[in-house]
């Protein structure tokens, strides 16, 4: 039969501001009995579920090294998000210092919840947790700090902000970013909208569905850093910005969904042999090509509202380029007499201003 208890804990209330985060220290073999890792992934409507990314065995199994040798130490905090059944209850308090408060971090255990229903999720600390799992240790203390979140979106914005220091993996943040409150840093701040709109190209209808690599989007071969600049710039400057709301960094979603797919429908359709194909195969879906033909968006469709744009003009243009363009097989020929072979452009700031300006001028004619 499965134990059910209350883990009482010594512990400090740290007040910050009007925010309360709670020290303590807990055996990490236990850690596991109250505490889950909220894995990345996508549920059946699509939607986007928990933030962390899968264990690395390889870093796990170092660290469980480690600890299994004489004098190990963890000196670093592991960070929880606690829910509201958490409780902290106070202790005598006295003297001057007022921001720091003494008492009892009691946990309710039950040995018997999945993973979803438990109390507390990691935020982080999980290839740390999982290695004193794992160690041939009786137990193994460490110091914690935890924090009671409201729901998931504060406990990404959390995540977000924790590891914003370390090479936590793009992918990971550009996938929590559209669901993630809070205050975040600007330069993550300004992506959170292309972000958004990133997520719904692939999780919809139309020629980027499923396309775009992401943590819950495995089998997607268009790098979502590529699509992210495209959008970000056509946000801000391009096609999309007279949708934006300059005041609160807000946007018509639907309005920018919608002149998107009018766009790269036709661009998927009449480039179909070089939509098709992976990057490595095509320049179309490289991230030269994605960028430059963002910029053939704005320059074409620029301050006109997509019910507007003349798209049988628009989709005669794109097949005019059909001649001048060398997607998977030949050579460019630039403007300035340079020659170029199809796949030797590269993701690099010179070459998309290369193909972006080859590109508009043709458009302009």
């Amino acid at each position: 039969m499965a134990d059910r208890y209350e883990l009482k804990l010594p512990a400090l209330k740290v007040l910050q501001g009007t925010k309360e985060i709670y020290c303590f220290g807990v055996d990490g073999k236990k850690l596991h009995d109250f505490a889950a890792v909220s894995r990345v992934r996508r549920d059946g409507q699509k939607r986007l579920q928990g933030y962390q990314r899968p264990e690395v065995l390889s870093h796990i199994r170092s660290i469980r090294r480690y600890l299994e040798s004489e004098g190990a130490m963890l000196p670093n905090a592991l960070v929880l998000a606690f829910d509201e059944r958490v409780r902290f209850e106070p202790a005598v308090r006295g003297g001057d210092v007022k921001y720091s408060i003494p008492g009892e971090l009691i946990i309710p255990v039950d040995e018997s919840l999945a993973d979803e229903d438990k109390p507390a999720w990691l935020v982080d600390g999980q290839q740390r947790s999982a290695a004193i799992r794992d160690a041939d240790l009786a137990e193994f203390p460490v110091a914690a700090v935890g924090f009671i979140a409201s729901g998931q979106e504060e406990q990404r914005s959390q995540f977000i902000l924790v590891n914003s220091t370390k090479p936590l993996p793009k992918g990971l943040v550009y996938e929590l970013l559209p669901e993630t409150t809070g205050q975040l840093p600007r330069s993550l701040a300004r992506r959170q909208l292309a972000a958004r709109i990133m997520v719904l190209l692939n999780m919809g209808e139309g020629p980027f569905s499923g396309r775009i690599s992401s943590p819950t989007s495995p089998t997607g071969d268009i790098k979502d850093n590529s699509v992210l600049k495209m959008l970000e710039h056509s946000i801000y400057e391009g096609a999309l910005f007279q949708y934006r709301d300059a005041t609160d960094g807000s946007g018509d979603e639907d309005r920018m969904l919608a002149h998107l797919l009018a766009f790269w429908t036709p661009v998927a359709n009449i480039f179909r042999d070089a939509w098709e194909k992976r990057p490595k195969d095509s320049r179309l879906t490289h991230g030269v090509g994605i960028q430059a033909m963002g910029f053939v968006m704005d320059r074409l469709t620029a301050d006109i509202p997509v019910d507007k744009v003349n798209w049988d003009e628009v989709r005669a243009i794109l097949r005019g380029l059909e001649d001048h363009v060398a997607w998977t097989s030949g050579t460019w020929l630039f403007a300035d007499g340079e020659e170029r072979r199809w796949n030797s452009l590269q993701n690099t700031s010179n070459d998309v201003r290369l193909l972006s300006s080859y590109l508009q001028a043709l458009v302009s004619r």
